[in-house]
């Protein structure tokens, strides 16, 4: 007596679906994306952060258009350990000038350090007057410096890194519960257990 095969488990039948396949590829590559687009973007914000072309000595008044939550910056380049320069902000409201934390930005053999960014109540202009006792130079900017640049790079290798970690656990707990759901349907048919189509 001739025993018939047993029936075949369609792919399409186990749960989950495969087309969790394709959103974990889908989700490594949306966060990998993120993790390269990232760097290029502080890059090129790194690269253009200082208008050195329009520098101002001490003494010198410079009027900028500001409005709230602007991203402009004060950069200061000066040599030595003198006593650090200081900046004075006029202008409508009550306009005052904040200390950012540490920044530099690199330009050929010279280093520019993030001095102030502005705290401005409206859209205006706005004169600002630096001064220090050395020979220092100054010039507007956006705060994204080299600091900035490397705090992207970190982020962006954390996002390369998740987006590939999401991916492979996605596609190996795929994988087990089709496996499983397999053998669950094979038990429930009396028929041998088969390799699964995972």
């Amino acid at each position: 007596m001739q025993l018939n095969p047993p029936p075949r488990i369609p792919a399409k039948e186990l749960r989950p679906g495969r087309y969790w396949y394709f959103i974990a590829v889908a989700i490594a590559v949306v966060l990998i994306g993120l993790g390269l687009a990232i760097p290029a973007y502080r890059l090129n914000n790194a690269t253009d952060a200082v208008d050195t072309d329009h520098q101002f000595a001490n003494g010198d008044t410079v009027t900028l258009r500001l409005e709230p939550e602007s991203e402009k910056a004060i950069w200061v380049k000066f040599p030595g350990r003198s006593p650090g320069p200081e900046c004075d902000i006029v202008g409508q409201g009550d306009p005052g000038l904040i200390d950012p934390g540490t920044d530099v930005f690199l330009i050929r053999d010279e280093s520019w350090y993030l001095l102030y960014t502005f705290d401005v109540p409206q859209a205006g202009d706005y004169k600002v007057t630096c001064s220090s006792k050395a020979l220092s130079r100054y010039a507007i900017g956006d705060t994204g410096g080299l600091f900035t640049f490397v705090g992207g790079l970190i982020s962006a290798v954390v996002l390369s890194i998740l987006g590939m970690g999401i991916g492979v656990v996605i596609v190996i707990l795929t994988a087990v519960r089709r496996r499983g759901h397999h053998k669950r349907l094979r038990a429930g048919s009396g028929s041998p257990d088969l390799e699964p189509a995972v």
